[in-house]
């Protein structure tokens, strides 16, 4: 199967159905592909399937996956598939909540896994150069004896790989201090649909020479191009931490704590993270986390601090909270006084495992709008939940410091999902909100894209597709749709 010509492009459901009918990739492809990479390069069948899929899915389809070594294969890899018209899916650490990295049976995945060095650590410029496939954490240990930090950090941080992060432009829980991951790349690799590489390794804070290219490919799920390498803009590495746990009645405390603790702490704040009653009370039930502080507040917020003198640091975040109490901000609070204290704290906002098991069917979701605007949204998506399913659970946590909610429902059925996601995602509109605060679109959140970007942004991004990726091979119908319908920003 050859290049399609670019002015006639299938409506991607078109393209779907062809190849999964076919359920199989041209053998003379497989052959030169096997070719660009070595023995262990090209995996099929059952090497495949039995693959970690990812979160929410059952398992991989694709009938091949390819793990290339180096910029150089990617790019020859990227020009066949291109010119036989073969759909791919890049493949990282499979952490994303969204389903943009599954497959169906015609379709060749791409994994980074083995493009997993880090380059250089430059300590002077406070940068570092690393292929996509760095799993998260290696780097930050590695940067550990240089006295440096690579400010992203999130609960998926042992599997997820940098390529990936940027390609979600995934945020975690210290947004509120250094910003989403967009905030910390200052250069990337990146290989077309063409094959064609955009080598704009920027070491630079500074650059305004044109337009930012990276910024482009950063969120963009794999469906523009395929991010081989980064340069990182590295942070000098905290030397004090603190910790506290502390809950509130209404939400209106949590709202006016945040910005107290912003403006006390003087630029230290670093996680502001919400638990309602429902999410604490699941995770510190009898046999599970031991609850710091009693089960019977309606909110719950983690603050950290990180700062440079732990003396100092200690007593001004010790003097805040004394200061929220006096002003009726909180109703109580418990300071971590060691690791192992500020760990248990921590578990009990990462720890999903319990609520998972507890709320049936589970859905999760992840959304964001006007910290203002929280607790009438929280009120609208629970009135509308219970109002069709009085017996469902719901719970609210997540880095609210930022504006992002997660949300954990058990309620419905499988045929009921659609309606599951209604009850969160129509009352976003009223607010301005977005249906995907960090985890990106995929497939999941397709059908309510256009609650969050108007007709005239969303033809705009199809225009990018078209460009950049004319025969619809990088990921296809994840996002938007390929084919560009003129009329939409009307």
């Amino acid at each position: 199967m050859k290049a399609q010509d670019a002015n006639s492009i299938q409506p991607v459901e078109a393209q779907a159905a062809s190849w999964v009918d076919a359920h199989r990739i041209d053998p003379q492809l497989l052959s030169q592909l096997r070719s660009i990479v070595d023995e262990a390069g090209l995996l099929l069948g059952e090497d495949v399937h039995s693959r970690h899929p990812g979160v929410f899915m059952s398992r991989i389809e694709a009938q091949a996956l390819i793990r290339p070594t180096t910029t150089e294969q990617v790019s020859a890899i990227l020009a066949l598939c291109n010119e036989y018209g073969q759909p791919v899916v890049v493949q990282g650490g499979m952490s994303g909540w969204v389903r943009a990295t599954q497959t169906r049976p015609g379709d060749l995945a791409l994994s980074l896994e083995r493009m997993n060095r880090i380059e250089s650590v430059d300590t002077a410029n406070r940068t570092a150069v690393v292929q996509a496939g760095v799993v998260l954490e290696t780097l930050q240990d590695q940067l550990e004896p240089h006295g440096l930090i690579f400010a992203l950090d999130l609960g998926g941080r042992g599997s997820c790989q940098l390529g990936g992060n940027a390609a979600t432009n995934a945020g975690g829980v210290r947004v509120i201090r250094y910003g989403m991951m967009r905030e910390q790349v200052l250069g990337l690799e990146v290989v077309l649909a063409d094959g064609r590489v955009v080598s704009s390794l920027n070491q630079m804070i500074k650059n305004n020479t044109g337009y930012d290219l990276k910024q482009l490919f950063i969120g963009s799920e794999g469906t523009l191009g395929v991010i081989t390498r980064l340069v990182l803009r590295l942070r000098e590495q905290p030397s004090s931490s603190n910790t506290a746990l502390v809950c509130a009645s209404s939400f209106d405390q949590i709202a006016r704590l945040l910005r107290h603790m912003d403006g006390a702490l003087g630029g230290q704040l670093s996680a502001f993270e919400l638990l309602d009653n429902n999410f604490y009370r699941v995770n510190t039930a009898p046999g599970r986390h031991q609850p710091p502080l009693p089960t019977d507040k309606p909110y719950y917020a983690l603050i950290e601090s990180l700062g440079s003198d732990q003396q100092h640091d200690a007593e001004m975040f010790s003097r805040a909270l004394e200061q929220g109490i006096e002003l009726g901000m909180i109703e109580d609070a418990v300071i971590a006084q060691s690791e192992r204290d500020k760990q248990g704290i921590w578990d009990i906002r990462e720890d999903l495992e319990h609520i998972v098991r507890d709320f049936q069917p589970f859905y999760a979701f992840d959304v964001s709008l006007p910290v203002g605007d929280m607790e009438q949204y929280m009120r609208l998506a629970t009135e509308r939940l219970h109002s069709r399913w009085p017996e469902g659970a719901i719970a609210f946590l997540g880095h609210v410091g930022d504006g992002n909610l997660h949300i954990a429902i058990g309620a419905g059925s499988a045929e009921e999902r659609e309606e599951v996601e209604a009850c969160v995602y129509e009352p976003l509109a009223q607010f301005g909100g977005s249906v995907s605060a960090e985890h990106g679109i995929g497939l999941e959140k397709k059908r309510w894209f256009p609650i969050s970007r108007n007709p005239v942004e969303r033809l705009v991004m199809q225009q990018f597709k078209a460009l950049l990726d004319p025969n619809g091979i990088l990921n296809p119908g994840k996002v938007l749709d390929h084919s560009v319908d003129a009329g939409a920003a009307k």
